[in-house]
């Protein structure tokens, strides 16, 4: 009896031991699967916005191109209407002198004639030449702050594709390695939830031998005195039957 209750004592501390055990790997695998999901959603949405980075990066590319080129198609066009003013008004000037020349030859009452050559409104504030200039310089300078511009944003493009790459490597290693904690996890489940079912079917059988063995083992409703006045009748029992068997020779080894 006191061995079945030693080992009952034994199989129920291991199964108090197993059920903590399961607990806490239950509780461990759930919170590294929360992790893993809120790792996974990071990873999602940096997948998200890189896709959205790139393609707010090639319109804007787009569009700078187009500007540049836009600008300097412009720049050659006026530099090209520049030319030909610059050539006629140059022209102008020469035939203004020429007949300045031939108009001294005449005599004094001779219709008068341009004192200096033609210039048209090339120098007056505002005329066409300097319109022209001015509109030349403001197409230089978008093109120029274009430039700087598109430079500037595919800088930037690729400093957050580097940086966003970086942390998405970092938090997908993360996730590998606790989905591989989970799994070892939940094989030390799978192995606690085993010995504890082992343990309690080993439990419940000491149990039934335990009430088995308890009615031959307790006489309840006996006192102490009473059970050990009956066990010494028991053993006296036993020395007479030992006495007959022997031919009259008590258990002691003498005769009588």
């Amino acid at each position: 009896l006191g061995t079945n209750k030693q080992t009952r004592t034994q199989k129920s501390n291991t199964i108090d031991k197993l059920e903590g055990e399961i607990e806490q790997l239950e509780s461990e695998i759930s919170r590294l699967q929360d992790d893993i999901g809120d790792l996974s959603g990071a990873i999602n949405g940096i997948d998200d916005a890189v896709q959205q980075a790139t393609a707010d990066r090639k319109d804007e590319h787009d569009k700078n191109k187009t500007t540049i080129a836009e600008a300097k198609e412009a720049q050659h066009a006026v530099s090209k209407a520049m030319k030909v003013l610059k050539d006629f008004y140059k022209k102008a000037g020469q035939a203004t002198a020429l007949v300045q020349e031939t108009a001294a030859g005449f005599s004094d009452d001779a219709p008068e004639t341009f004192s200096e050559p033609y210039t048209g409104m090339q120098g007056e504030s505002g005329g066409v030449m300097g319109l022209l200039e001015a509109v030349l310089s403001d197409l230089e300078k978008q093109e120029s702050e274009t430039s700087v511009e598109e430079r500037a944003a595919e800088a930037e493009h690729k400093r957050f594709v580097t940086e966003s790459t970086r942390d998405r490597k970092v938090k997908a290693r993360d996730v590998e390695h606790k989905e591989r904690q989970v799994t070892k996890a939940s094989s030390e489940l799978n192995q606690r939830k085993k010995e504890l079912s082992g343990t309690q079917e080993e439990l419940e059988a000491a149990e039934r031998y335990y009430e088995k063995l308890r009615p031959s083992c307790i006489d309840e409703g006996v006192s102490h005195e009473e059970r050990m006045s009956k066990r010494q009748e028991e053993i006296d029992a036993l020395k007479e039957a030992l006495e007959l068997l022997n031919g009259g020779v008590d258990f002691s080894g003498r005769s009588k």
